[in-house]
């Protein structure tokens, strides 16, 4: 039996980590830049929180979940944060300690869905959370600092990508608002849109609610806005004719949904209201919003979600406190970057070939105990260097030497080391130089000038 990985994970291997990296880095930069400050939870939780904050009728705490008994505790590898985030908050008392009313996550959730392209079952999320705050420049401000994060993170996917070149990629990407309503208003929306699925959908074909799905018929008779979460085409045509939660806006949840849209648009940030989005988790009121991609996501084409869940944190216990939140797929951000072919190389590699500042090739005993030192003293300076510490011919350390890709190859024999004048091989245009040192000390020097020139350090 040959062992792969578990259906609906996927390896990530060091030909592919650098776009990660990039993008991780990128997150903790911009996000630090608006005050938020990075948390890091268990990756498993009690069920009873996610069964409590996400919602005992969603379709993640109903199929979606990997829930294991754990003597007499039930545990669930975490299918998303937001849950985690505030019971964090709550126990260990955040609201009390200034400075951590904005924090932001990077890490793995678990959820049980059939695998797909831009979909696993295993997947990472960069999301952030905003704890206290009720007013509606929040809500576009966390949205700002998104658009921003996935400006910067298109400018560093191709190096100095032109300013056109990030706006035309960032037009790809829309951005969907709506408002879901509150606790005083939704009600109302609840029950007339009950009463359009008990309505007789025409040619005494009986009730709506009859020719949905067998989900939407569940769903419609535990929480009916789960209705418009379905993934059934011919469910979601039937629901284009659906009131929608608008016509029954609260005045109070039509004021903040006004001045969410007015901030937006004084930060220049283009959107469209799609009045059945509804977001997949009971925890959400009023903003609720996506990201969609024109392309290049697989079967769906959100990037990422996110909304207000002012209720949320008194749900799970703890001080009656707002909050709003997003959460962004790192698999789908890679693929959209379009760093992710999915195919991994025999050799463990996806298409990035390592590289390192300088590879020492060495002849002789002399010269491979000076190689292992000054290999040590480079890399005390900050460069990426290879040696192979094998008494290997030259041409052999060459090739290894333009397998791992380095910049520069020192060619270290102990005769160079008797005549002071080594030799340093530009591995790009082949054309070597001599380098000059009576001692390891000032060999490191001149090394350290030549390759921190070149590579502008």
């Amino acid at each position: 039996m040959k062992l792969q990985a578990v259906r609906g994970t996927r390896d990530i291997l060091p030909g592919e980590i650098g776009v990660w990296q990039r993008i991780e880095g990128v997150a903790r930069e911009i996000l630090g830049r608006y005050g938020f400050r990075e948390i890091r939870t268990p990756i498993f939780e009690a069920t009873e929180l996610f069964a409590r904050g996400v919602g005992a009728s969603t379709d993640i705490v109903r199929k979606e979940m990997y829930t294991f008994q754990s003597g007499d505790d039930s545990v669930t590898l975490r299918p998303e944060m937001t849950a985690s985030v505030v019971r964090a908050y709550i126990q260990h008392g955040l609201s009390r300690i200034p400075g951590n009313d904005r924090l932001y996550y990077i890490g793995p959730m678990f959820r049980r869905e059939r695998p797909q392209k831009g979909r696993q079952r295993q997947f990472h999320q960069i999301g952030v959370e905003v704890l206290g705050s009720d007013d509606p420049y929040t809500d576009a401000e966390t949205i700002e600092m998104l658009i921003a994060f996935l400006r910067e993170a298109l400018s560093c996917a191709e190096g100095d990508r032109s300013a056109r070149g990030v706006t035309q990629a960032l037009q790809g990407i829309e951005l969907l608002i709506n408002s879901v309503g509150c606790p005083a208003c939704r009600p109302f929306y609840r029950e007339a849109l009950v009463r359009w699925l008990d309505e007789d959908a025409g040619e005494g074909s009986g009730p709506r609610r009859a020719r949905l799905c067998e989900d939407c018929r569940r769903r419609a008779a535990e929480n009916p806005l789960r209705l418009f979460d379905c993934k059934v085409e011919a469910d979601r045509a039937r629901l284009e004719s659906a009131p929608t939660v608008a016509q029954h806006l609260c005045e109070a949840c039509r004021q903040h949904f006004g001045s969410v849209r007015g901030h937006l648009e004084t930060l220049d940030i283009a959107y469209r209201v799609e009045p059945r989005l509804v977001r997949g988790l009971d925890y959400y009121v009023r903003t609720a919003f996506e990201l969609v991609a024109a392309s290049g996501l697989g079967a769906q084409n959100s990037l990422m979600g996110g909304g207000r869940y002012d209720g949320l944190m008194k749900e799970l216990g703890g001080p009656d406190l707002p909050g709003f939140g997003w959460a962004l797929g790192v698999e789908r951000l890679v693929m959209l970057l379009g760093a992710d072919s999915g195919d991994h190389g025999e050799d463990g590699t996806a298409g990035e070939t390592p590289r390192a500042d300088l590879f020492i090739a060495h002849i002789g005993g002399e010269a491979q105990r000076l190689a292992v030192v000054l290999a040590r003293d480079l890399r005390r300076a900050g460069f990426s260097v290879r040696i192979d510490p094998r008494p290997r011919a030259l041409g052999a350390q060459l090739k290894r030497a333009a397998r791992e890709g380095a910049r520069f190859t020192l060619i270290a024999g102990d005769d160079e080391i008797r005549s002071g004048t080594y030799q340093l091989k530009d591995m790009v245009s082949e054309v070597q130089e001599p380098v000059r040192a009576t001692g390891r000390a000032e060999l490191a020097v001149a090394l350290a000038r030549r390759i921190g020139t070149e590579s502008g350090c």
